[in-house]
């Protein structure tokens, strides 16, 4: 652990790491806890489940098809240009929702979509920094893992914060306030040096872009399925705290699964793993689908906090995990977009989890909704277990992040760095 920290404290200690890592994390308020907050304000003006579900469902559809088209404009024409006013046009449809409300539905439905579609993304964005930033591949990697772990934070924070604004002023205020507060981060962004100077390596022209890699849509494939098990977990989550009469519960139970996470990176990170990140990635989804099945056990508040914490603990080295994954999947010149389908696949998988748990919750209760999580866990399994030979090594034509990501003098000497740390994983 003390290696972890001193290794994550030298990371900050670069020049515009810390501000940006914050900046992003802030920027993504928004998309973080935006299910939670459709969730509590969709309740509050009397929507049902499922139109609560229905609208975190086409939020969350609206983000995974802007994050991949905003992501490869990002390589094209760069991050200020894109980021800012992506910001800037999601928080005026959270503002919108807020205006019409849930009646009548197509203008709530419109609003929750064009929140979703030009969520800027940030988070592909930081990633396709951190080269230029740190300069060394193994900082780089490294940097994948604080990375999961700072997210965690966001998403331990993030329902607290939803929760604490309900209930000083209202649920409208929560969406408005972390709106406000997600283009400020996207601003702090963009402005910064590093963010301003970025270019993305030049890439092949081809119109399926970074999904031309087999490898990176196997491991698209299972991350569906476990955007589901999080999508069907925030709704479950909420109806659970219905169900004891305590709203207030949800956001404890949101926020232990992040400090679960949280834990669990941090954990990850105080060492160096040898071995082939594929077969390090199987491990960790089995481990992460097995932690979800007591859920559906729903025992008392305090025993539901702690198995909401046990069920994130993997979370964050999957996540840390499979960047490095991307890291070696994604063809040359498209680093933010192959980061962004990622989220993508989130969003996709989230959305389709929230769909389908709403129902399932009213149909058959609170056990069926984290039933869903349970089977999307496995699924995720099944996926890379029926993709090893297509993950087994890069395609020829990928290039690690580093090479695309690093600018103007600083790309080729990168990538001769990048390429030899990278040899020796190869399947």
């Amino acid at each position: 652990m003390g290696g972890a920290a001193g290794g994550y404290a030298e990371l900050l200690r670069a020049p515009h790491a810390l501000r940006l890592l914050v900046g992003t994390l802030v920027g993504r308020l928004p998309n973080g806890t935006g299910p939670i907050a459709i969730m509590v304000f969709t309740r509050a003006e009397g929507g049902s489940y499922t139109l609560a579900a229905g609208l975190s469902a086409v939020y969350g559809l609206g983000n995974a098809i802007g994050q991949p088209l905003l992501g490869r404009a990002v390589d094209l024409y760069g991050q200020p240009r894109v980021q800012f006013p992506a910001a800037l046009l999601s928080a005026l449809g959270m503002t919108l929702l807020v205006a019409v409300g849930t009646d009548p539905l197509p203008p709530a439905y419109a609003a929750v979509a064009v929140a979703g579609l030009f969520t800027p993304p940030l988070e592909g964005g930081l990633r396709a920094l951190w080269p230029s930033v740190l300069g060394k591949p193994d900082q780089v990697h490294r940097a994948y893992a604080l990375d999961a772990v700072a997210q965690e934070v966001m998403f331990t924070v993030g329902p607290l914060l939803i929760t604490l604004l309900v209930a000083l002023w209202s649920p409208a205020a929560a969406l408005l306030v972390v709106n406000a507060l997600g283009v400020l981060g996207a601003l702090s962004v963009v402005v910064s040096k590093p963010s301003r100077s970025w270019r993305s390596a030049s890439r092949e022209a081809h119109w399926l872009g970074a999904l031309r890699s087999p490898g990176l849509l196997a491991l698209l494939g299972s991350f569906f399925f476990v955007g589901l098990a999080l999508g069907s977990i925030t709704v479950a989550g909420y109806a659970y705290a219905e169900e004891v009469g305590r709203e207030a519960v949800y956001g404890w139970l949101m926020a232990a699964l992040g400090l679960g996470a949280l834990v669990g990176g941090t954990l990850y990170g105080a060492r160096q793993w040898a071995g082939p990140a594929e077969r390090r990635l199987r491990v960790l989804v089995g481990l992460l689908a097995v932690c979800y099945l007591p859920l559906m056990l729903t025992p008392g508040t305090a025993a539901m906090t702690a198995l909401a914490a046990l069920s994130g603990v993997f979370l964050a080295p999957v996540l840390a995990c499979a960047f490095v994954v991307v890291d070696r999947q994604a063809p040359r010149g498209t680093v933010t977009e192959a980061f962004s389908w990622l989220v993508t696949t989130f969003g996709v998988g989230a959305a389709g989890g929230s769909a389908v748990a709403g129902p399932m919750v009213e149909w058959s209760g609170t056990t069926a909704g984290f039933a869903v999580a349970g089977a999307g866990g496995f699924a995720a399994l099944l996926v890379l277990l029926a993709t090893v030979r297509v993950l087994a090594a890069p395609p020829p034509s990928a290039a690690v992040v580093a090479a695309s990501e690093a600018s103007g003098a600083e790309n080729d000497r990168i990538e001769g760095a990048e390429a030899g740390f990278s040899e020796p994983h190869q399947a």
